[in-house]
């Protein structure tokens, strides 16, 4: 049993690295998707009573946000494996503006979420933690976490 979760501000290449890499393996928790944390909560609830794998893709901004996932996923006995989400201002914003319309966030979201954005430690519980850099045009590359990052 694992629950991933990402973490990183938008347009840093998260739901790709999704659909590449856990998108036959693992049940996909988004709050976007999902449009209310009702829905999030009952969706993440189920998957930890049905001992399914999951990845949370939300931004998981601070250790306050990652808590809510990481202690029931804990208390649960799953492997907790952190993603973060390498999260360049510049290089969100331009990613956002060759997003469909339909898909772009606000620029202001961008700037908030960087501001908010906590780097993750290995204390907050997980098991493993990875940092990913996305490497176009070839994809993701993903490196174990080092505490100087």
């Amino acid at each position: 049993m694992e629950m991933v979760l990402f973490i990183g501000i938008q347009a840093t290449g998260k739901s790709s690295f999704y659909r590449e890499r856990f998108f036959r393996t693992h049940v996909r928790v988004n709050l976007d998707m999902l449009k209310t944390r009702r829905r999030e909560e009952l969706l993440f609830k189920a998957c930890l009573e049905g001992k399914a794998r999951l990845v949370v893709e939300n931004t998981n901004l601070t250790r306050e946000e990652r808590a809510r996932y990481i202690v029931p996923s804990r208390n649960a006995a799953f492997r907790v494996v952190g993603y973060f989400f390498e999260s360049r201002v510049a290089d969100a914003l331009a990613r956002n503006r060759a997003r469909p319309e339909i898909d772009r966030v606000p620029e202001v979201a961008i700037f908030s979420a960087s501001k908010r954005l906590q780097m993750p430690s290995r204390t907050e519980g997980f098991d493993e933690l990875f940092f990913v850099r996305l490497n176009v045009p070839d994809g993701f590359v993903v490196e174990k976490w080092k505490d100087e990052v």
